[in-house]
């Protein structure tokens, strides 16, 4: 038997590393889905699909297909950690995500320059211009990386923890001719070789390299020099090489373990971001489409009021009270208000079928979504007051919760653990290289051999193994091997590289960090903005309402002309269209909040889990 204080110590060594020799599946994945869920056709009554925010938000969980792909990068994440546990270097992870289209926007997107013509502004209409030349119908993609898109240096390699089975059958026939027969007692020499070898292989985290080897050879040959012939020698061995310097220690070695658990970590705060760009992103088309839908509707109302000045026109014209060059300026004011109706109706349907295409896997491919009408059931309203805290406790819950800043310092994290493997690198190479060996040999009596051979070798296999087993002859040995490079200068770049590429995603993490607290003061100041906007707007409408209504009054009695009416009914579109875009604004200003400081999940009632589940 082996030195029973080696076998223990071998023990050891493999219990210590247990952890890392058991394998774990990566979570399984579903089919790809390419139908619409059952809520999308649910929501249809007549031909219209019926949303509220909440119903938008809930298809957007179950058929966004940016959501679905980045479900699978949580299995990808098991995978590396699988990986890395086997003793392979991590592959790395897609930091891409993709964003919602912007969408045709709000009201003011419709709304008309103006030119101030006797200190009044007049509006014209405005010409359509096709959605994909304006590139509001693309996704606009965010790589979340700070790290550079050159990867950090391998550094030492590591040793590969899956135990390996290794093994060798292997027969020959050879005949090889002699120059003289002292040697064999023949002028050819003929053998029949059986090569029966197996061992097991297996790395540990100290970096040591363990092979135990069982090796047979079983020859039958002519020669007459021999005593034994057929002759099986075996030997079983333990070989075991621990590296002393470069590649030691098992922190150093188990660094691409710690890193793929930072990556696993890193896959839920990506998902978890993906969730925050794609709902606030519908929460900004879903407000725009009702916006839009508002607008159209003040659109509608002034060709009304401009159908009804023109109907009035042609009375008082045909009367004999207004001069016809009036007829012309109001039926001119009817095509034009005509015209901005259509533009309204346009951009509302633009937004319709871009909201479609990211609440349904299928987009306009379903017959039934395709030529639904969305309708939404919520309106854009304004809370009496601004419940806002201040903005350094804002700025605070940005930067202890926003997943694209907690991911970005894991990647710095990575790095950091990456360079002991580029440090480890740059030192001399120093193993301990322990080898440890039986060995046996039995055979049949050589009747061509002229004296009789020594007795303790005759017999079959069973022989072999006992003087093995015994340790009747066995092999020790212990020694160093060192490779000292004169000037390492490859890896010494690897590692001052990798050390600069460190510092820069420093500087990268601070610039996100800075780029958050851009954002919440930039939300906060919108929401401010938007407020005063929609409160002088309100204002305005009331006001153009009003003196709307006295010019119209004058034309009546003929102390007034078209003119000034259509000029009044113009700034009364645009004050009421100005108004739905402020609540719009303040809308999405406040969701703008809300996904600067990372509470926008919360604030509507959206869990990983329930993502997760698409539900």
């Amino acid at each position: 038997m082996f030195h029973k204080p080696a076998c223990a110590a071998l023990a050891l060594f493999l219990a210590a590393d247990l952890g890392l020799a058991q394998t774990g599946i990566p979570r399984m994945t579903s089919p790809v889905r390419s139908e619409n869920s059952p809520r999308v056709h649910e929501l249809i009554r007549a031909g219209n699909l019926y949303l509220s925010l909440q119903d938008a938000l809930s298809l957007t969980l179950e058929n966004n297909l940016d959501i679905e792909l980045q479900r699978y990068l949580l299995p990808i994440g098991d995978s590396e950690l699988l990986r890395a546990k086997g003793g392979g270097t991590v592959r790395g992870l897609n930091f891409t995500l993709a964003e919602t289209p912007a969408g045709t926007g709000g009201p003011l997107s419709a709304v008309p320059t103006n030119s101030a013509v006797a200190g009044r502004a007049t509006a014209g209409s405005s010409v359509a211009t096709n959605a994909l030349a304006l590139n509001v119908l693309g996704e606009p993609q965010t790589n979340y990386s700070i790290q550079g898109t050159i990867p950090q240096s391998i550094g030492t390699a590591i040793p590969i923890y899956d135990p390996a089975i290794v093994g060798q059958l292997n027969w020959t026939h050879q005949t090889t001719p002699q120059t003289n027969t002292v040697t064999t007692g023949s002028n050819t020499l003929v053998s029949n070789t059986t090569l029966f070898n197996a061992g097991v292989q297996q790395g540990f985290s100290s970096g040591a390299v363990a092979s135990l080897n069982f090796n047979n050879n079983r020859q039958n040959i002519n020669s007459l020099r021999s005593g034994y012939s057929p002759y099986t020698g075996s030997a079983l061995g333990v070989t075991v090489t621990q590296p002393l310097l470069r590649g030691f220690g098992t922190s150093l070695n188990r660094r691409f373990i710690r890193i793929a658990l930072n990556e696993q970590k890193m896959t839920s705060l990506l998902f978890r971001q993906q969730l925050i760009l794609t709902v606030y992103g519908v929460i900004r088309l879903y407000t725009d489409l009702v916006a839009l839908t508002e607008d159209e509707k003040v659109k509608q109302e002034t060709v009304n009021l401009a159908e009804k000045l023109l109907s009035d026109v042609r009375a008082q014209v045909e009367e004999g009270t207004l001069a016809r060059v009036e007829m012309t300026r109001a039926n001119a004011q009817v095509f034009s208000t005509r015209q901005d109706l259509i533009n309204a109706r346009g951009l509302r349907e633009e937004q319709e079928a871009i909201l479609k295409n990211v609440i349904t896997r299928r987009g306009n491919d379903d017959p039934e979504v395709a030529s639904a009408h969305i309708i939404p059931t919520d309106a854009l309203t304004l809370p009496s007051t601004d419940e806002v805290r201040p903005m350094q406790d804002l700025i605070a819950d940005a930067m202890a919760q926003r997943p694209d800043i907690s991911q970005a310092r894991l990647q710095i994290d990575n790095s950091t653990i990456g360079l002991a493997g580029a440090r480890s690198a740059t030192k001399p190479q120093l193993d301990l290289v322990g080898v440890m060996q039986n060995n046996g040999l039995a055979g049949q009596t050589n009747p061509l051999f002229g004296s009789t051979p020594d007795p303790g070798f005759i017999g079959g296999y069973g022989g072999v193994l006992d003087q093995i087993f015994t340790r009747k002859y066995p092999t020790y040995g212990v020694g160093v091997q060192m490779t000292l490079p004169i000037h390492n200068r490859i890896a010494e770049a690897d590692l001052a590289r990798d050390e600069i590429q460190v510092k820069q995603s420093q500087v990268r993490l601070r610039q996100l960090e800075n780029q958050a607290r851009l954002e919440v003061e930039d939300a906060l100041i919108a929401m401010r903005r938007a407020r005063s906007s929609y409160d002088a707007a309100v204002q305005a409408s009331a006001l153009q309402q009003e003196s709307l209504e006295a010019e119209q009054a004058k034309f009546e009695v003929g102390a007034s002309t078209s003119f000034f009416v259509i000029q009044y009914e113009s700034l009364l579109a645009q004050a009421r269209s100005t108004e739905v875009a402020a609540r719009s604004s303040y809308a999405k200003a406040k969701a703008a909040l809300q996904r600067a400081t990372a509470t926008i999940l919360d604030a509507n009632s959206i869990t990983l889990e329930s993502a997760l589940k698409a539900k």
